[in-house]
Formats: C-alpha cells, structure tokens, sequence
C-alpha cells in the first residue's frame, strides 16, 4: 500500500519509523528536506530526560519560597521570574525530588514547543517544573548546555519541532521526540566559539527588552490616566487576607464560594467600572457573543480556502497569519454557522474584519484577546469567543484595548471556572462584564494616545529583530 502526500510517496513502511505512526505531510517534509535520518540525535548525548509535575489549584500559594516553573518562564534562552507561580510548602516538599539542579536544560514540550533555558545561575527558591516542561542533563564532555540552547533555535530545530508537535489548539510535544531531536554537535572548542559569538548579542537583546514598555502596561497607563482608575490600591487589595461566610454562598447565580470569586479585589474593580459611564458588554454587541468549532485532524486541508483560527494563534496578543492552518472546503461548507441556545436563526462562525477574538480555556492564555486586522476568510476554534460590537455605539479597537487592562483580565480571573490548568470561561459570563461606554470621539482619543505610544516600541522591537537574524545567521552556517 502506497500513500501519496502531494509529490512524495510514503510507503507504511516509512510510517512505521514514528513510534507514533504519524502520517501527515509536514512530518515527512521535513524529514526529507533535511535528511533528518542521517542526522545525529540527541538521545547520545543526554544523561537525563524528566517531565515535570502537575499542580492543582489547592497547591497555589501567595509569595512563598516555592516556584512552580511555566512556559511563560521562558525568555529568549533564560529563566524570567516576573511573573511565578508559588506553591504551598506542603506540595514543594511532596516534590522535593523534581526541583532544579545547576546546569539543567529546560526545554518546553507544551505551547512554545522546543524554548529553552539552562538553569545556570541558582536562585534562593525551589523550583518545579510544570508538566508542559521538561528538563535534561547532557554529557558535558561531548555537549556543553548552553550550545544546545542556543541550537534550539535553529531554523532547522524550529521546523522539526513544528512537525512533531500535536493537538488542535495547544500544541503538545511527546518526550520521545526530543530525545530524537536531529542534532549537529561540533567538537566542544567549536561550540564554545559559537556561545561566545551568540552571547553579546543575548545581552544586547536583553538591554533592549529592559527599555521596553510592554503593550499592555501602555494600555493600562492610558485607561488608568482618562478613567482615574486606581491601580495602587487594586494591588494592595489583592495581597490582602480577608474573611468570607456562608451568607455570601448565595449571593451569585451559580452559588460559587471559592476564595477567588469572592476576593475583595474583585469587588473593588467591579466598583471602580460601574461609577464611571458603562454598559454591559452584550448591550453593545450586533451578534450574540459565540465560541466556534470542534474540528478532527482529518479536516485540514492546506489547500483549503477558510484559515482555522486557534487559540495558539491568539496567544501573542494578536492574530497571528503566518503559521495559520487550514481546513478543507467540506469542514467549512458544514462548520460556517452553529446554533446556539435561545437563537432560532443559526450564527455565522466566521471571523470578520473588526472581530474580537477571546481565549476561554487553560492557564497562562484564558483571558488572551485579539482583534481581527486582516480581511481573511477564517472559521475560529470553540475554545475562542467571538464579540462583533455595533460599530456606530463602540469602535472595536477601544474594545481590544480595554480587554487587555488588568481590570478586565482580572474579570476574567474570578469568574473562570475549573481546577490546575483545566478553567474556562463562557460567553453567558463574559457577555454580563462591564464595560466603559464613552463617545466614539472619546474612544479614538483613547485609541489614538495608545497608538502613538505604541508606534515609539516598534522601534525598539526592530533592533531586537535584528539581533535576533544575527544568532539565526551564526547557525545556519553552523549547520551548513
């Protein structure tokens, strides 16, 4: 039996290699373009492969000296600790055997597949590891970590990564292929020679992140300067001990009592939306707020004329195009409407020009927005909620802005409902939030203060681009 992937011929012999038996095209495309079977791998030269441990929500805790490590941790070949999850000292302890040790390689097999850090410079806290990490340690003598970091990020790393990750929305990275990661290992004179030429430029790239202002600290500054929101004491309250009682189990319509929903933060930011001019979101809406389509590996089709908008495609903030996949033209003729309860006519599930696309499902990205820039063709996943706003009474970017601000975010963090990694949020929560309703002339100046901002960190964002092409030039002559 022959299976035929557009020019290529795969025998079931080939599919046999994976001990997965994948048989989709990208797989074997790039096994051909870089004759990945010749190649090196990097099982033969790793000591030591473990995933890390999952957590659940009764294991959080508040500034402790216990970090749980996340894929958000990763930044550019480095540990961030800026924003770390702390765990109970109870659940430190129970995974007292899993904390990092100098000189580990973490390597992320969830979301951003294949980012890396060496775990070099200790810090004062037990860290763990999340299960959409992994850690190795390498043969020192034959391998040093930080070459092997920095390969990672090789085009050629890149692309294998891509075509060995799994899942529909959250990508997923089965420990077997890194250890079958095709590696090129130079003699270790040479690979120091490679970390010294990278280095700089890593430190260059750090100085310029530190002069960065992030877009969501601009947004915020902006809303926080026209509204007079007060973010000071929004922090101080959620830091705070507080005492709830069982009168308050009922004072909500799904009778929640968990510490979260009823933390006085919330309370406050609910205080400060509603004193100012607002309406609820499903008032300024020309279409019920919808969440999209189930879809099966079957029904892409790269040649197909509709994109399918994944949560992994918002999760920068932005609808992002260019790694966009598609779907036959069957699923989306099938997939282009969907009923939805108290509706007698069916909603259109594709993406529009001006759309807001939010994130309701899994830690680290429920709560992620995006906004529809680009007149594409495009049916979006059922684990993003779609908001067309009526135009005449709110313009869609204000919209996207104030979704970013730590008000709405925070919104979103005390109404999400589930344990560890597993919460979710649904359009009959989002579609009851506040949210500001000023003039359209109000908006844009709102809108046109954040752009300008905005516009002053492009400039920033190139210079870091080009160092960036900088280390992807060093290894591609590497690998040459």
């Amino acid at each position: 039996m022959i299976l035929n992937f557009y020019t290529s011929n795969i025998t079931l012999s080939d599919v046999s290699k994976d001990m997965y038996g994948r048989m989709d095209v990208d797989y074997f495309a790039i096994q051909s373009k870089y004759d990945l079977e010749s190649m090196d791998k990097l099982r033969n030269y790793i000591t030591f492969l473990e995933s890390g441990k999952a957590i659940k929500a009764a294991d959080y805790d508040v500034d402790t000296e216990n970090v749980h490590v996340t894929v958000r941790n990763i930044d550019d070949f480095r540990l961030s600790l800026e924003e770390p999850i702390y765990i109970n000292d109870d659940k430190a302890d129970k995974l007292a055997d899993f904390r990092l040790k100098k000189d580990d390689v973490v390597i992320a097999i969830s979301s951003n597949c294949g980012s890396s850090f060496v775990y070099d410079e200790e810090v004062p806290l037990n860290l763990t590891l999340s299960h959409y990490l992994c850690r190795i340690r390498v043969d020192k003598k034959r391998l040093l970590e930080k070459y092997l970091v920095i390969y990672m990020q090789s085009k050629l790393c890149k692309d294998y990564f891509r075509s060995v990750e799994t899942g529909k929305t959250i990508k997923n990275l089965a420990q077997n292929y890194i250890s079958d990661m095709p590696i090129y290992v130079p003699d270790i004179i040479e690979q120091k020679r490679i970390i010294d030429k990278v280095e700089p430029i890593l430190d260059k790239i750090f100085a310029l992140k530190k002069s960065v202002e992030s877009k969501r600290s601009i947004i915020d500054a902006v809303f926080k300067e026209y509204f007079g929101y007060d973010y000071d004491k929004f922090e101080s309250l959620k830091t705070m001990t507080y005492y709830s009682s069982y009168s308050q189990y009922g004072n909500n319509i799904d009778t929640r009592f968990s510490a979260k929903f009823h933390r006085p933060a919330g309370e406050f930011v609910y205080q400060e939306l509603n004193s100012r001019p607002n309406k609820k979101i499903k008032k300024l809406l020309i279409l019920p707020m919808i969440t999209g389509q189930g879809i099966a590996t079957t029904d892409y089709d790269e040649n197909g004329d509709y994109a399918y908008v994944s949560m992994a495609d918002i999760s920068s903030w932005s609808l992002n195009l260019n790694d966009i996949k598609y779907v036959s033209n069957d699923y989306a003729k099938k997939k282009l409407t969907k009923k939805i309860k108290g509706n007698k006519t069916p909603i259109s599930t594709e993406i529009g020009l001006n759309d807001i696309l939010l994130m309701r499902s899994g830690e680290g990205g429920i709560g992620k927005v995006a906004i529809v820039e680009d007149d594409a063709k495009g049916i979006f996943c059922d684990f993003i909620i779609r908001m067309r706003f009526d135009e005449n009474q709110m313009n869609p970017l204000f919209a996207y802005y104030y979704f970013c601000t730590r008000y709405f975010q925070y919104l979103v963090e005390i109404n999400k409902k589930g344990l560890g990694n597993n919460t979710n949020i649904f359009p009959n929560q989002i579609q009851e939030f506040p949210i500001p309703y000023i003039s359209l002339n109000e908006q844009k100046l709102i809108v046109d203060s954040i752009n300008a901002e905005l516009e002053k960190q492009k400039v920033i964002d190139k210079k870091i681009m080009k160092e960036r092409e900088k280390i992807e030039k060093i290894l591609a002559a590497v690998i040459a």
